[in-house]
């Protein structure tokens, strides 16, 4: 993935540069105010002509329609102020279109375009920056213009402002705040922030809508919404410019009601609270809040992309984390992810702001985003083709046969091994764009801002890393949804992931999701910050006061970790050597089946030492890979890890019969066979050893030596720490999982056995 990013970024071709730089906010404008001779147009001097029908709070088509229709005035007045402002534009492009320099002269008119979108109101703002990460619809060099606008617009007369409040809150400002900035700090499309102070002390940003909004919101919402009814007859326009415009503006209604926003601030807050505590969220005074006015505590901080911190890093990846819960957890999404939104705080927190533009993912995109990941990995491009329908990039019904083979080459170039020198980036944009020509490709809305978010923290990681690489903050978290979701979707999407399309145990793909499920573990203990060490000197403060308790928080604790309840208490590390109860040697090793000295399928010898530390941590805990297994979110993954643990020991057992025989001179014997209805009369007494035995084996060993680092293959003293640490959970485990083992392994010999007899 590095190597391919790099050659991307060492292409000569501009387009792919300017969207690469696009994605990632390199290109935004950080300023909190649009240029001085740009005028905001809004429709506060239109004629209510002296009807009383009032406009719909929530996104109505037909009602807006019903208002604007009796307005033929204020609509009219409206069309002649947007031609005049976008009239020089329009001519331009048809001035381009008849000379054929389109191309040439895009940059000019993304520019022309970016101004006039300022001046025409929040509604074309907005609708601006929706297309500004829509590759789909717009050219790279569009695309980098109309990011530029970033929500910074001119702002309004403060005197105004100040009257919104007193409508809004029912009282002079003066008398609700101890203090208000006089003029604002930021100002955006829908409204303006101050700073302030309330009575009782506490600092405040105070955002305040612009009067006329919602009348010059609506208004363009119905012109525009009237030129979509004009395309339908048009069939050869496949895009539904309605039915685009619908799903816009009903969201876009929800950031103009700020109660909602303030509650979206809450709720979002809730959610990252428990396994993100670094990820800081403005408190919303609900009291203080209307639809027109938001009070929120104040943050200090400075924006992520221009600071120089060291930690930056950690909290890109924080921010990596943070989103990837929002779009594969919780599916609520915060959707206006620009650098001007994420800010680092004085003690090197992550802030996320400005949460009145939210979408919902659904189940069937989040199962279907990792589902296509593990097809990815087998190279299942028949499945890939269906996730494509599943994540609305295709719509259903079409007939996806042509699109395989195209699909196959496409991948197939870009996983081959070598990296990405092998890879021909021409002709596999070529091969891209292709299929997007000749068959329905789309970029749903959701994914767009998806590639936003995660684009903006990528550009402001590399910024500070160079070798950052998105895939290795992403994984780990795939990683641990896969391995901990009770969804018996993801539980059959990490079957999947595990045995792939033939059904075939992979100990290699396992390992690699427990590392990267270690990894997550790392980089969740990292998220926290110093929040542990602050509930831990808590409760030594409670202790010296008289109070006691025994519970601690964190990732790795006792009580309630990262990963819900601890199963595994920490216990005293005791002196060495120490007899381990049940042991075969006074050394402390046991012993396993088979004569001394003789490997089983090869493996090194019979004894396995647990004087090696290394399944520890550096403070003497179990890793957490061997932890998660042992704990109730491993209960389904030791499910199907068990099927592997019951063929080892049947394979096992059938290689140690065959050394038996064959010490004892017997490996020609055959046994008589005396069930009635047998097919054979006799069966070899030393029975048959397969590859797949061997394979089998293979890979529960090369499992348990990753659990535990290896130190249960040495020959050295042992070391009772690791059985110490499972002593308190080993009887119940036994309970749970002997039984399961027994029962299966009778199973699987009784099967056998009949199908060597009777088959």
């Amino acid at each position: 993935m590095k190597e391919m990013r790099s050659s991307m970024e060492a292409s000569e071709n501009e387009q792919l540069k300017v969207l690469m730089a696009g994605f990632r906010g390199q290109n935004l404008d950080e300023s909190d105010f649009a240029n001085a001779n740009v005028r905001m147009r809004l429709v506060t001097d239109l004629q209510d002509e002296g009807l009383n029908e009032a406009l719909p709070l929530a996104y109505d088509p037909e009602a807006i329609n019903r208002y604007w229709d009796t307005r033929p005035t204020a609509v009219i007045t409206r069309i002649t102020q947007l031609m005049g402002i976008a009239g020089n534009f329009i001519s331009g492009l048809v001035m381009d279109f008849a000379q054929g320099k389109l191309k040439d002269n895009e940059v000019k008119r993304a520019i022309q375009l970016r101004d006039i979108v300022t001046s025409l109101g929040p509604a074309y703002i907005k609708l601006g920056q929706a297309l500004s990460i829509r590759p789909d619809i717009l050219s790279p060099a569009a695309m980098n213009e109309l990011q530029k606008l970033c929500d910074k617009v001119p702002s309004f007369d403060s005197a105004v402002a100040m009257q919104v409040i007193n409508d809004e809150l029912g009282a002079p400002w003066y008398e609700i705040y101890a203090d208000l900035t006089p003029e604002p700090i930021a100002a955006a499309s829908l409204g303006q922030v101050y700073r302030g102070r309330l009575k009782t002390g506490e600092e405040v940003a105070v955002k305040v809508q612009r009067p006329g909004v919602l009348e010059t919101v609506t208004v363009d919402l119905y012109i525009i919404r009237k030129i979509g009814l004009f395309l339908r007859q048009f069939p050869q326009l496949t895009t539904d410019v309605v039915a685009l415009l619908d799903e816009w503006a009903a969201r876009f209604f929800d950031e103009l009601d700020y109660v909602k926003e303030g509650q979206n601030a809450t709720l979002f807050a809730a959610q990252m609270a428990a396994d993100l505590p670094q990820v800081v969220v403005p408190s919303t005074y609900s009291e203080l809040t209307s639809r027109r006015v938001l009070t929120v505590s104040w943050l200090d901080g400075e924006k992520l992309s221009q600071s120089k911190a060291d930690d930056v890093g950690d909290l890109v990846n924080i921010g990596v984390i943070c989103y990837l819960k929002q779009l594969l957890d919780t599916g609520f999404f915060h959707a206006d992810p620009h650098p001007g939104n994420l800010i680092r705080t004085p003690d090197g927190r992550l802030a996320i702001l400005d949460f009145g533009l939210m979408t919902q993912v659904d189940d069937e995109i989040k199962f279907g985003m990792i589902e296509a990941i593990s097809h990815l990995i087998h190279r299942d491009y028949e499945a890939i083709v269906q996730d494509f329908v599943t994540l609305q990039f295709i719509p259903p019904g079409t007939d996806l046969q042509p699109i395989l083979p195209v699909l196959a080459k496409v991948f197939d170039q870009a996983l081959e091994g070598g990296g990405a020198k092998n890879i021909n980036f021409q002709e596999l944009a070529a091969d891209l764009a292709q299929i997007t020509f000749d068959y329905p490709f789309r970029i749903p809305p959701y994914f767009a801002l998806i590639i936003r978010a995660i684009g903006v923290l990528e550009g402001i990681a590399l910024v500070g890393d160079p070798e950052f690489a998105l895939v290795d903050e992403a994984y780990p978290y795939i990683a641990k949804r896969l391995l901990t979701d009770e969804s018996p979707r993801l539980q059959a999407a990490l079957r999947y992931m595990v045995y792939g399309k033939q059904g075939i145990f992979d100990a290699d793909r396992l390992i690699d999701l427990l590392n990267a499920f270690e990894s997550f573990a790392v980089a969740s203990q990292s998220s926290r910050g110093d929040m542990d060490q602050e509930v831990a000197a808590a409760a030594a403060a409670a202790a010296r006061n008289g109070s006691s308790s025994s519970s601690r928080n964190g990732p790795f604790g006792g009580g309630v970790g990262i990963f819900g309840p601890q199963l595994i208490p920490q216990l005293p590390q005791l002196p060495l050597p120490l007899p381990v109860p049940g042991a075969a040697f006074g050394d402390g090793t046991v012993a396993v089946a088979g004569a001394p000295g003789i490997g089983l399928f090869g493996l090194p010898a019979n004894r396995f030492d647990l004087r090696q530390q290394s399944t520890l941590d550096s403070q003497g805990r179990l890793r957490e890979a061997l932890r998660f297994i042992f704990s109730p979110e491993g209960s389904f993954f030791r499910t199907f890890l068990l099927d592997e643990v019951v063929k080892s020991i049947d394979a096992l057992s059938r290689e140690q019969l065959v050394l038996l025989v064959q010490r004892l001179g017997l490996a020609g014997v055959r046994v008589p066979v005396l069930l009635p209805g047998a097919r054979q009369a006799s069966v070899p007494l030393s029975p048959h050893i397969s590859e797949e035995d061997r394979q089998v084996v293979d890979n529960v060993v090369k499992i348990v030596n990753f659990l535990t680092k290896g130190s249960l293959s040495g020959a050295g003293p042992a070391d009772a720490s690791l059985l110490l640490e499972l002593l308190p959970v080993l009887p119940t485990v036994a309970r749970e999982v002997l039984p399961q083992v027994t029962s299966q392994l009778i199973s699987r010999i009784s099967a056998r056995a009949v199908r060597e007899l009777y088959t």
